[in-house]
């Protein structure tokens, strides 16, 4: 009986090997599945040490969760080239943005976040099962974007608290996932909370990952993504009325590294 259901693994193992091989569609269907089960099973794996290890919530659980993370890139044969961690050795806390591309962010994300760093996602993310668990006591600050009122409520506590505790906060400010080559236009919150924290803003630019990750194509291989954090812009003196320079200064200084980046410095020159 047990060799029965053995030879009937192998044999649906085989014929999906098969069916990748000969379809995009299934390798990338195959693919994304197999992340979305490495994600809830590195929540499975995580949520037990972060308990154990530090009692609960806590931006310390970011350590344990990203040393998990970080071995998903060898399931999709990904390999990342980083530039410039030294930037994030700025004294106290900083706000950190980047691009937002995909759901594949988060290996991006956890293979050069720096330690005492948390996120801002939508608060939708907290209500997915174990990967929301996980988020949630890797201390990731989650926000209502459908309520303008709700989110700078927050943003405002998020500002004093990192002030107070002397974190670093992750923001992506397109405020959604974007794997169109480009960027999106940036909301202004990040820069809002820089500004009112006095504190800098480090840029963070991944490359394109349309090469080897399109939803649209049905395309997900293995690739190489280059990432690079850029020097620290510092905040102190600007207001509330310099807010919309802080954010075209951020935009077009990433937009234009990021085509750097993916290999399309003609586009660069264009963006400048």
């Amino acid at each position: 009986m047990e060799l029965g259901w053995l030879l009937w693994g192998a044999a649906v193992l085989l014929l999906l090997h098969v069916l990748a091989e000969l379809s995009p569609a299934v390798s990338f269907a195959l693919r994304l599945s197999l992340y979305c089960v490495l994600c809830v099973m590195g929540s499975l794996l995580a949520a037990p040490a972060c308990l154990l290890l530090n009692g609960g919530r806590t931006v310390r659980n970011m350590r344990i969760i990203k040393n998990v993370v970080k071995t998903f890139k060898y399931f999709f044969g990904l390999k990342f080239e980083v530039k410039g961690l030294e930037n994030f050795e700025v004294e106290g806390p900083a706000i950190i943005v980047s691009n937002h591309q995909s759901i594949l962010d988060m290996m991006g994300l956890m293979e050069v976040l720096p330690d005492n760093c948390v996120q801002v996602g939508k608060k939708e993310l907290m209500y997915t099962g174990f990967v929301g668990l996980i988020m949630y006591l890797g201390g990731v600050i989650f926000i209502n974007r459908k309520s303008t009122t709700s989110a700078k409520m927050v943003m405002s506590e998020v500002a004093k608290t990192m002030v107070a505790e002397n974190v670093k906060v992750w923001v992506y400010p397109e405020g959604t996932r974007n794997c169109t080559g480009d960027f999106l236009p940036f909301k202004k919150g990040a820069f809002h909370l820089a500004i009112q924290a006095q504190v800098p803003v480090i840029p963070v630019v991944y490359s394109s990952f349309t090469s080897f990750y399109n939803p649209k194509k049905k395309l997900f291989t293995s690739g190489k993504i280059k990432v690079e954090v850029l020097a620290p812009i510092e905040t102190k003196g600007l207001t509330s009325d310099d807010v919309s320079d802080l954010t075209d200064r951020c935009y077009h200084t990433m937009r234009e590294t990021f085509f750097m980046l993916s290999g399309r410095p003609s586009e660069a020159k264009d963006s400048s």
